[in-house]
């Protein structure tokens, strides 16, 4: 049996069409909306994630007072970013995202293990060792400069630098970097051992020197992105890791068939809150990659839902001198 390369509810097939049809339909793309808010609410808080306590402890504690000192007055934000997603009007670019989405992404990953008895911490804790695993079987030998980028609200960022602290003789300086000050205000009040350098910046504009990295992570990142963004970011990316360093993402896997079986309430729920689905879903991510001057290393099904990639940066590479 040959595997399908992308479900069927995503690209340029009837039934992704009728769904686009529906989406763009605004009376119903409205109750969409609230229906797939609803959805991550309830697996949440039934599986004992406090969604809503978790916004008022937020709301009410310092955390506004981040956003004037994480924001780069200078920055504009693209036009990709100003689009409504994940249920948010303003998308990103508001509180209401920020304070919830620690929770929703506790609720996403018990959505990977249904039928498993887990919980939330347990659930999360599983996915990121499995992305881990990889990079532990791929990745560089040695890191010592981490860049996660698009690093929300820093869930990504603080699991990753602890493990790589946890398993080398060597300190790790790591960056989160996000186009959210919201998201990233969120982060800096999280980050009470100042562990992490957060940066307001775009991943394909980053401004940070040549060279500056071991590894690069995008952690369930390039699914919200057009591919044209995608492969600048692979492009700032080659241009900021050291040769031998890597790029890895962890994402949908296109291929998996609990994506490509997934009932049609939910996958049409699932691309009213996420534009560029289409993009993503038939986007060929490894020759993207090969095509920014990566060697493909792998990729894995690192869980049911999700597939892991790494790219290796060549050791010699023409017009470079190493640092």
């Amino acid at each position: 049996m040959t595997t399908k390369l992308k479900p069927d509810w995503a690209g340029e097939d009837w039934l992704s069409k009728l769904v686009n049809l529906l989406i763009q339909t605004k009376p119903i793309y409205a109750v969409m909306k609230q229906q797939a808010r609803q959805v991550l609410i309830k697996t949440a808080e039934k599986n004992g994630v406090p969604w809503r306590q978790a916004y008022k402890i937020l709301e009410s504690s310092n955390v506004k007072d981040h956003l004037d000192p994480m924001t780069d007055p200078n920055l504009i934000y693209p036009s990709y970013y100003q689009v409504p997603f994940h249920a948010y009007e303003q998308g990103n670019l508001c509180w209401p995202a920020a304070f919830e989405a620690e929770s929703a992404t506790y609720a996403m990953a018990l959505r990977v293990w249904p039928q498993d008895d887990l919980t939330w911490d347990t659930a999360q804790q599983r996915l990121r060792a499995s992305f881990h695993q990889v990079l532990a079987d791929n990745g560089p030998s040695v890191v010592t400069d981490v860049l996660d980028m698009g690093c929300s609200v820093g869930i990504s960022t603080f699991t990753l630098h602890r493990y790589y602290q946890s398993i080398q003789p060597v300190s790790v300086h790591t960056t989160g970097l996000d186009l959210s000050p919201y998201m990233l205000s969120v982060a800096r009040e999280r980050d009470v051992n100042r562990e992490i350098n957060w940066l307001h910046a775009k991943a394909e504009d980053t401004g940070l020197a040549d060279q500056s990295f071991d590894l690069i992570t995008l952690q369930f990142v390039i699914h919200e992105l057009p591919r044209q963004i995608t492969q600048d970011i692979f492009a700032e990316s080659f241009r900021l890791l050291r040769p031998g360093g890597c790029i890895a993402l962890v994402d949908n896997n296109p291929k998996s068939p609990v994506i490509q079986n997934l009932p049609p309430a939910l996958f049409t729920l699932m691309k009213s809150t996420e534009p560029w689905s289409d993009d993503y879903y038939t986007f060929d991510v490894e020759s993207a990659l090969v095509t920014a001057g990566f060697k493909h290393q792998t990729t894995t099904a690192s869980d049911p839902r999700h597939r892991t990639i790494v790219g290796t940066k060549p050791i010699c590479v023409i017009g470079e001198e190493p640092t």
